[in-house]
């Protein structure tokens, strides 16, 4: 695949109320539980398929994570993190990569300053109004519901290259 300026080097995500629906289910003995939706998984193969890594940036830190994490082959993935920046400005540190060539989904407070400095960013549907007006992309979908693919799959679009992609898939 040909290199494109506007294709990003790093993608960065949020996962509470991106990935996940945002709540927080317990079971009367005190197990959480939340709920992640497959077809994000898809937007992991796409970016795998363009050398692009995927950076997991949350501020939970809970096994259910590193489970999920585990079972997609997640190599950077970082919990209870408070301050997201700090993390992304290392990432791309060690990566020579520069904001402009990063993009990030988030959907709430701790996730404003990384949401301003990368290239492309982007929110889901039910982010809150001041997420969303500072954000590139508004995907179609809700936290939960393949907010993440919706993302990605509008990123790849707005680089040019989604019909490449794409076809690897179609083409088996």
């Amino acid at each position: 695949m040909k290199q494109n300026s506007l294709l990003p080097k790093v993608v960065f995500t949020d996962i509470d109320g991106v990935w996940t629906d945002g709540g927080m289910y317990y079971d009367q003995t005190g197990n959480e539980w939340k709920k992640f939706n497959t077809r994000d998984s898809a937007a992991i193969l796409f970016l795998r398929q363009l050398d692009i890594p995927i950076v997991v940036i949350t501020g939970e830190d809970t096994n259910i994570m590193r489970k999920r994490a585990e079972k997609l082959k997640l190599n950077f993935v970082y919990h209870g993190v408070k301050d997201k920046v700090a993390v992304a400005k290392s990432f791309c540190e060690t990566h020579n990569i520069q904001w402009s060539e990063a993009a990030f989904i988030g959907d709430d407070l701790l996730d404003i300053p990384l949401l301003k400095l990368v290239g492309y960013s982007g929110c889901p549907a039910d982010a809150p109004k001041y997420i969303q007006s500072l954000v590139k992309k508004i995907t179609s979908k809700k936290g939960g519901e393949g907010a993440f693919r919706d993302f990605v799959e509008e990123l790849l679009m707005d680089a040019g290259v989604w019909d490449e992609v794409i076809k690897h898939w179609t083409n088996k």
